[in-house]
């Protein structure tokens, strides 16, 4: 039974009714028809728990770095048994997840022999700010 809001709905799935909006426009969440007439229903679209499941779902795949795009092809994986291609899915996000953890790796260890440097020293110009001047 569809019983809330936009506005309930964006605050189940912690997130603006402009982001509701927003993933509606995209084809991630249905936008329900506006009864018609007064009456209880007073033209205000009402959204459901399957809607809230659904908004919770985008906004986790989102936080594991999954694009709206890749967002929009698991739900449509969801809704079939297409294991291979969801984990397929996956595997490409660790990877992508891999190669980003690698990069910030290399940029800590650039940072600390660059802080090291810099307490050695204690004359002359700072290791550091001369570094990320050459940049």
């Amino acid at each position: 039974m569809k019983t809330t809001t936009i506005a309930g709905l964006a605050q189940a799935g912690g997130v603006g009714v402009e982001t509701v909006r927003y993933y509606q426009r995209r084809g991630l969440l249905e936008q329900p028809p506006r009864p018609e007439g007064g009456g209880s229903g007073g033209g205000v679209r009402r959204y459901g728990e399957d809607d809230v499941r659904r908004l919770r779902f985008i906004r986790a795949a989102q936080a594991a770095g999954f694009t709206l795009e890749q967002v929009a092809e698991l739900l449509a994986l969801d809704a079939g048994d297409d294991h291979a291609r969801a984990r397929g899915l996956a595997l490409e996000r660790i990877a992508a997840l891999d190669a980003r953890i690698a990069e910030l790796e290399a940029a800590r260890d650039a940072l600390k022999r660059l802080a090291r440097a810099c307490g050695e020293t204690t004359a002359g110009p700072c290791p550091i700010l001369s570094a990320f001047e050459g940049a």
